[in-house]
């Protein structure tokens, strides 16, 4: 008889497991609920593809599995000058170094739609004022600015200050660290599209500032310019990241990006 419940208990036990696994081959069921609005998939459809798996970094700010590692702090071949020669800033102790007249530098790989992880330090002890102090800057596609600038206690125009789109939108606030702290970029850039040699979508962008939102899908209203409306350029759907040589010694580290594709 014990035997028998044995028995019998494992033929359960094995029948539980099959209709699990059975469970999870088959369709959840959904196939007959109707059509997301703008979407070919159903509600819940079983047949839409998942997603991609992807490790995230080991420790805050670390790149996840599929991001591109523009620097590492070891060296700049993923960058060049306005010449396409050698990037020319220094590299030490981890970090990479505005060099004063050595220009922009760009990288040779070039991105659309992407979130970019960036980190940057003001000189300490800080030098001058407004606009003189610790000022760098992150072109998204070679064209659209987010300040880099050093507005610890330091007062200055508002579409000017530090995660502002410059010359455009001044950041929400103001989450600056003090000098010589390290400070994050994490970015998300949405390029903009083009039809008939006009904006056809406006491209746009969300910051946040060492943790805090600055921007909020910030549209782009054209190329960064300097004291003058900016600009719309047409272009095509990828450009470099480039980083401004603006005669102060800022310093950057960590520099990742991850190219967004289209959800399916």
């Amino acid at each position: 008889m014990k035997t028998l419940r044995i028995v019998l208990t494992l033929v359960a036990m094995t029948a539980a497991l099959a209709a699990q696994q059975a469970e999870r081959k088959q369709p959840t069921g959904y196939t007959d609920t109707p059509l997301i609005p703008g979407s070919k998939w159903k509600v819940h459809d079983d047949t839409r593809p998942r997603p991609p798996v992807v490790t995230p970094g080991d420790a805050p700010g670390k790149p996840p599995s599929d991001a591109v590692v523009l620097f590492d702090g070891t060296n700049l071949s993923a960058w060049k000058n306005a010449k396409g020669g050698p990037a020319a800033w220094k590299v030490e102790n981890g970090y990479m170094e505005v060099v004063k007249g050595a220009g922009n530098i760009s990288t040779i790989e070039e991105f659309g739609d992407s979130q970019l992880h960036i980190e940057w330090r003001a000189p300490s002890p800080p030098q001058s004022n407004s606009q003189g102090r610790g000022n760098s800057g992150v072109f998204l596609m070679g064209r659209y600015e987010i300040q880099v600038l050093d507005c610890f206690e330091n007062l200055t125009y508002a579409d000017g200050q530090a995660s502002a789109l410059y010359g455009q939108m001044p950041p929400l606030v103001n989450a600056c660290r003090k000098p010589g702290e390290w400070q994050t970029y994490d970015i998300v850039y949405t390029a903009p599209r083009f039809k008939d040699g006009k904006i056809d979508v406006p491209g746009s962008v969300t910051v946040f500032h060492n943790g805090v939102v600055t921007q909020n899908h910030t549209l782009i209203q054209g190329k960064t310019m300097h004291r003058v409306v900016p600009e719309i350029e047409v272009h095509g759907p990828r450009g470099p990241l480039e980083l401004q040589d603006h005669g102060n010694p800022v310093r950057y580290r960590n520099i990742w990006i991850r190219p967004l594709g289209e959800v399916q």
